[in-house]
């Protein structure tokens, strides 16, 4: 009973409370911003250095839904979708938000596999480039 309650309170967090945290330009997700703005953009700079999908270069989208979105238009290099899982929470990025690790794999082709990190609390942004070693479909 006690599981169920506690699936009540985080299924009413993700549909009202997340909404509104994101709409004044600020990251955050269910526990509030995470960063100013500024600070944000200081932190995407820094980003830039490593390889999108690195733990300090985290794909940014927003829920997960915008996770297996982003992973679906993710493509091999024969052009074939890879088949993708996640493994678990890795803990806060650099953007001071939880990570979530996944690991992406192509059937018959390259890369034959890969481990992506996602930040999942960006409401206004929607990744455009794909990680290394995949292309990605256009939204």
């Amino acid at each position: 009973m006690r599981s169920l309650s506690i699936a009540g309170v985080l299924l009413f967090a993700l549909t009202t409370g997340c909404a509104t945290s994101q709409d004044d330009g600020l990251t955050g997700g269910l526990f509030g911003p995470a960063m100013s703005a500024s600070k944000l953009d200081r932190a995407i700079a820094t980003a830039t250095a490593f390889p999108l999908g690195a733990e300090e270069n985290p794909v940014r989208v927003y829920m997960p839904l915008g996770q297996q979105a982003y992973l679906a238009r993710l493509r091999c290099s024969d052009g074939a979708a890879p088949a993708f899982k996640r493994d678990g929470s890795m803990g806060i990025g650099v953007y001071g938000n939880i990570l979530d690790l996944y690991s992406v794999t192509c059937a018959t082709d390259t890369p034959a596999a890969a481990k992506v990190h996602m930040d999942m609390y960006h409401a206004k942004h929607s990744e455009t480039r794909p990680v290394p070693g995949f292309t990605i479909v256009p939204r």
